[in-house]
């Protein structure tokens, strides 16, 4: 599919002609500011233009931070103290950084769900959602390796189990642990290849990012009511657009302003809340925590990951153990998110127009925020029969619910153009008449 027919860039000056001739570097910044973007976005388009500050920001803060970490297991956390107290700024930056991390996951997971209930992995956009989904995985894994560098004993014994899990694999599960530990325990080999894959991995997700923009740029942007831009020629694309500058970044500078102030409340006032109060003390392999627990936006797949048991019907069935189910399952609820382009069977885009739907998706939201809860609780009743009945409603929206509804469920009509839908929640302003 042809991109968006929108206004070029032509150069002015004798010295623009000449670079724009060899190295077109000012069009493709033209290009991508004046793109001409649905008018009736909301607020939800938001999140975009946070996750990449917030990556322009964890790649500056961790850059400097580098500096001055040590990757070793007898000085890595004794490096953590001296980033606090002796680095000008140092403990600011740390900060910034680590509450950076889960503002970057408060805004991917606001950007998922938007997502799925506008439904922007649909067709022409499943390659725009897919690179999404593996931008999202390396997220995950850049904050892993993350969590372990302080080195405390949270960092130690959570780096043990995730780890460890990957021993249930059959075949080759155990070389792939014994690969990323370096060995037969997690020690300094470990703690120095996370520490090189997560300073290089930011840099592969600003990869992933770059190529992201460019799809949603040849396919053009989703928006509320899932309506197509006209593209039968530039005056009627006007009608239903406007350029992304100055309208949408004005509007996503401003909501960056407000959440970058609740930000600040954070990294000033409550920097350590989000933390967990035994990774301030140095790691010990003698001594394992009452409870072990990952960060909190890692606690949905946590208690996934935990709900499959060897007790389970399922389980006893298969040829697997409770720790394979576990981990096929805790994979496997990203990967429906992946398929999800293929599983939805509506011919209506946005959930705007799908009563039922509506109904099942807040509760998959409630569903998240419930197995966030019980992945920070221990796994013992009622917490582990929440989870597997919150784990189960996980898998059945995306593997039975959304593929029902496409094909049982009546929508609402759709406006036929999105300026129509514009003019719907703005009316134009008539002529004044003019005065006898």
């Amino acid at each position: 599919m042809s991109g968006i027919p929108h206004d070029h860039y032509t150069p002015g000056t004798g010295i623009e002609r000449w670079l724009h001739s060899r190295l077109p570097i000012v069009g493709l910044i033209y290009a991508t500011l004046m793109i001409p973007t649905p008018k009736n976005l909301n607020w939800m388009w938001i999140w975009g233009m946070i996750l990449a500050f917030c990556l322009v920001m964890q790649i500056v803060t961790g850059i400097v931070l580098a500096m001055h970490y040590v990757p070793n297991v007898a000085q890595a956390f004794a490096s953590i103290q001296h980033i606090d107290r002796n680095v000008n700024g140092g403990a600011l930056l740390r900060d910034i950084h680590s509450n950076g991390g889960s503002l970057f996951f408060v805004a991917v997971y606001f950007h998922i769900f938007r997502g799925l209930y506008y439904g922007s992995y649909k067709a022409p956009r499943e390659i725009t959602w897919i690179i999404g989904i593996l931008i999202y995985l390396a997220m995950m894994a850049t904050a892993f390796m993350g969590y372990v560098l302080p080195w405390g004993q949270m960092s130690f014994w959570g780096a043990t189990v995730i780890t460890s899990l990957f021993s249930a694999i059959p075949l080759v599960g155990d070389p792939i642990v014994e690969w990323l530990w370096g060995g037969f325990a997690v020690g300094n080999p470990t703690l120095q290849r996370f520490y090189s894959l997560h300073y290089l991995l930011p840099f592969v997700i600003a990869a992933l990012v770059a190529v992201h923009i460019w799809a949603f740029h040849t396919t053009g942007n989703s928006n509320p009511t899932g309506v197509e831009v006209r593209r039968d020629s530039l005056e009627i694309v006007r009608k239903d657009t406007v350029p992304f500058w100055p309208y949408f970044v004005i509007k996503d500078l401003f909501a960056l302003s407000l959440i970058l102030t609740i930000f600040a409340v954070f990294v000033f006032f409550m920097p350590d809340y989000l933390g967990h109060p035994d990774n301030y003390i140095e790691a010990n392999p003698l001594v394992t925590p009452a409870h072990i627990v990952p960060e909190w936006y890692f606690l949905p797949f946590y208690a996934i990951l935990r709900s499959i048991t060897d007790d389970l019907w399922i389980i006893q069935i298969l040829p697997i153990n409770g720790k394979l189910g576990g981990v096929m399952a805790m994979f496997g609820s990203i990967a429906v998110l992946a398929l999800v382009p293929w599983l939805d069977t509506s011919r209506v885009r946005s959930g705007r127009f799908r009563p039922r739907f509506k109904w099942w998706f807040w509760i998959l939201v409630f569903d998240f925020l419930v197995l966030t809860w019980c992945g920070s609780q221990p796994a013992e009743p009622p917490y582990s029969d929440i989870s597997l009945i919150a784990t189960v409603y996980w898998f059945g929206y995306f593997l039975v619910i959304l593929p029902l509804l496409g094909l049982t469920e009546k929508p609402l009509p759709q406006p036929e153009t999105i300026e129509a839908d514009f003019d719907a929640h703005y009316p134009p302003k008539s002529d004044p008449t003019p005065a006898e």
